[in-house]
């Protein structure tokens, strides 16, 4: 999905973490990002991995390096490309889309989790081409390695990233309703551009939580269900040749 600062922007430099769920993650985001979003109480039916105890604070400094590195190699390489290989901005009909609100003004859960599904379909972390309808325009956009706010930021992230990769694949394999989040599971798996021709494959899951107040999506949280290390050996093996089988 998506050179910039998310975990799969984060790819390009191969500093993507074990995931983290459950209290560390929410105790990890509330402690380094001062996160104010309401409604982030665990449940007993949220997604669970096996935590692997907090960072270190060099390996969190090398992933927050690695993280505004790839940001920035990913702004350094959309200046250089072609106006014709840009990625196509959303069509006027999403930009102009209005969410359906409720009678108390708060948008409509199931609109808001259709769009969500749809924009999957659209690989909406590598082109950035999803509906910013159901989102906050300060929603924060996190994974292991760093936080930011802002739906602009995080779109053009999605495209520079897009720009690294030749082809890619993501599928939406489940999706599970909580009282204040949706819980999308995923797989995704890409060739990247580089010339022995890389290709990055794994699953994880992204949690959509949503503000209490607009019923919008406030907080957009990534997490991979594969070691760093594994990321590490399949960007730096060749693969040229195999794209035609690997990919559609």
């Amino acid at each position: 999905m998506v050179s910039s600062s998310l975990s799969f922007h984060s790819l390009a430099a191969a500093t993507v973490n074990p995931i983290y769920s459950g209290d560390a993650v929410r105790s990890t985001f509330r402690r380094q990002f001062g996160v104010s979003c309401r409604g982030q109480s665990p449940s007993t039916n949220e997604p669970q991995t096996t935590s692997k105890g907090e960072r270190g604070e060099p390996e969190n400094v090398l992933l927050k390096i690695a993280w505004y590195g790839s940001e920035l190699l990913g702004i350094a390489a959309s200046a250089f490309r072609s106006p014709a290989s840009l990625p196509p901005p959303n069509t006027t009909t999403d930009q102009d889309f209005e969410i359906p609100v409720d009678c108390s003004g708060r948008a409509v859960r199931v609109a808001v989790v259709d769009s969500i599904k749809h924009d999957f379909k659209r690989s909406y972390f590598v082109t950035g081409d999803l509906t910013p309808a159901v989102y906050e325009e300060k929603c924060e956009f996190a994974d292991p390695a760093g936080s930011f706010k802002g739906l602009t930021r995080f779109k053009r992230n999605c495209s520079n990233f897009g720009s690294l990769i030749e082809k890619s694949n993501m599928k939406l394999m489940k999706w599970e309703n909580f009282e204040e989040k949706g819980v999308g599971h995923w797989k995704f798996s890409c060739v990247m551009s580089f010339p022995w021709k890389p290709i990055l494959s794994a699953t994880g899951y992204t949690e959509y939580y949503f503000d209490p107040e607009s019923g919008k999506v406030c907080r957009h949280v990534e997490h991979w269900n594969v070691p760093k290390i594994a990321l590490f050996k399949q960007l730096l093996r060749p693969s040229r040749g195999l794209l035609g089988t690997s990919q559609n």
